[in-house]
């Protein structure tokens, strides 16, 4: 079930909202632990812009995230996993379609390394503990996947998951998958820059907006105050 579909309920959904404030700090793993290691493996860089693809929650906060990260131009929010035609957001709310709600970002590599994007994923834009849920959000369409591109990216991301797994950097297993990327489908005009958007919403105020604040703290010199945005036409 989603917080998010309680949107005709506002006063419920803003009193779920309150009781999911502990559970947002658990959405943004590394806000109250000593910091992630950086990647011992990182990527090369390659020339031009890149490519990465990360679920983990709602897209809403995933996006916001990634759009204040220096280096990154682009990201899109939308769904990844499953077929296109269940590709929309009132499918892949039943949680029986496969895909997750997904970000694909692009970036500039000379900016910012794929390895610092996966350690600003883990550190505060999901708990990669958590299992088919992030926070106040549960089913499969919320679990924590890195859809790698390449061979690179996965050899990247499935060092950096067995460092954070030998230091012991979470309580629990991380439950991330890796998982090849087939298709990526953006998703509706209306959640695209939600976050930006819709400053306001009791959702974002106690589940995504903490993790922008993480961010700043915890990665100073990636981040930037002025978010990338999607050029979409709202109707």
């Amino acid at each position: 079930m989603s917080l998010r579909r309680l949107k005709l309920f506002p006063s419920l959904a803003f009193l779920l909202a309150m009781g999911g404030l502990g559970a947002c700090s658990l959405a943004t793993a590394g806000s109250d632990t000593a910091a992630l290691p950086d990647p011992a493996v990182d990527t090369a860089q390659p020339p031009g812009n890149q490519v990465a693809v990360f679920a983990g929650g709602c897209f809403w906060g995933l996006q916001s995230v990634f759009e204040h990260v220096k280096g990154v131009s682009k990201v899109w929010a939308g769904y990844s996993g499953g077929a296109a035609n269940t590709a929309e957001y009132d499918r892949v709310s039943d949680g029986d379609t496969g895909h997750a709600e997904s970000v694909k970002i692009l970036y500039d590599p000379a900016k910012v390394s794929y390895g610092q994007l996966l350690k600003v994923y883990f550190s505060v834009a999901t708990d990669p503990t958590q299992l088919n849920r992030q926070g106040p959000d549960v089913g499969t369409q919320y679990r924590s996947v890195i859809f790698y591109g390449n061979d690179e990216q996965k050899r990247v991301a499935t060092a950096y998951i067995a460092q954070l797994t030998a230091a012991h950097a979470f309580d629990e297993p991380i439950v991330t998958q890796l998982v090849p990327l087939k298709a990526f489908y953006v998703a509706e005009a209306y959640h695209q820059d939600y976050a930006r958007r819709h400053p306001d919403d009791p959702y974002i105020v106690f589940n995504d907006a903490p993790k922008v604040v993480h961010l700043k703290q915890k990665f100073p010199a990636l981040y930037q105050p002025e978010q990338t945005v999607v050029d979409v036409q709202l109707h």
